[in-house]
């Protein structure tokens, strides 16, 4: 992976201040009507700063999506996924965020379960799409699953379109091999059960090549841009970091490469970069 160190070292402040936990929270929470007469909450947080036209993110967690956010919008779950240690990263970098909890019905640690692959969560998350564009003014708005959000994010971006539909989607991760027979159904599920030919938005796949997570293997990620129709797509494999930290459900945790742990701000500027028109 690239490395461009310049002003690095402040994204990383960013991760130690949301390790930490944030003074003044983490963005208010709004909740929104979904499928079967169920809410669904997201904590929004605006950008340090605005250069150029407004983007948001749509930030969808791993695990069972259960974030169980406070009333200052702050996770008292899942605290360790990448993408809730790396949202204040994205908001320094210029983004606004929206930080998606799991819906009224489906909490603890099953959470969404095998519902990421259903319509009624891609129409879940196209109605979160649209009150994000509207309460950000956003010019785009981008989806980033990562880990078992990943199946969320390609889900909703094959199926929405209109005012719902993201501008852009963002795998990192990616769940690509299933465990059929495992005890919990939902376990078996990929990124590849997604209709991805349907999927024509700019599309970036984020992988680490020391990922040894049995479900995240980078190797299978160009399979997902293959199919995808996306005019401009991208595949990355970082390298670097502490390295692997073994087999087990230990390597499929935010805090391995599986999670891009002490590479946060570099992963993010990549993102960063492709979602503002470049190359990660």
């Amino acid at each position: 992976m690239r490395r461009r160190r310049g002003s690095l070292w402040m994204l990383a402040a960013a991760v130690a201040t949301c390790l930490a936990g944030p003074a003044h929270g983490c963005g208010p929470v709004t909740s929104i009507a979904t499928h079967g007469g169920t809410t669904t909450r997201y904590a929004f947080h605006p950008p340090a700063a605005a250069p150029g036209a407004p983007i948001a993110l749509v930030l969808l967690p791993g695990g069972g999506g259960h974030l169980d956010l406070d009333e200052a919008g702050c996770p008292r779950a899942l605290k360790g996924n990448s993408l809730v240690r790396s949202a204040p990263i994205f908001q320094e970098l210029g983004f606004h965020t929206a930080l998606v909890d799991a819906p009224s019905d489906m909490p603890g640690e099953d959470g969404l379960a095998g519902f990421r692959l259903t319509a009624d969560h891609a129409e879940d998350l196209g109605r979160i799409v649209a009150d994000v564009r509207a309460r950000s003014g956003a010019a785009a708005v981008w989806l980033i699953g990562t880990s078992r959000g990943s199946i969320s994010a390609a889900n909703a971006a094959a199926r929405l379109a209109g005012a719902a539909a993201p501008d852009g989607v963002v795998l990192t991760s990616a769940l690509m091999f299933g465990q059929s027979g495992a005890r919990k159904a939902y376990v078996s599920q990929t990124v590849f059960d997604v209709p991805l030919e349907a999927i024509k938005m700019p599309l970036l796949v984020v992988g680490h090549a020391d990922d040894t997570c049995v479900r995240s293997p980078a190797k299978l990620m160009k399979g997902i841009a293959e199919r995808a129709a996306s005019a401009r797509k991208q595949v990355v494999a970082v390298t670097g970091g502490p390295g692997s930290t073994g087999g087990g459900l230990a390597a499929c945790e935010g805090k391995a490469p599986h999670g891009f742990i002490e590479q946060e701000a570099e992963v993010a500027a990549g993102i960063a970069r492709f979602i503002r028109g470049g190359r990660y």
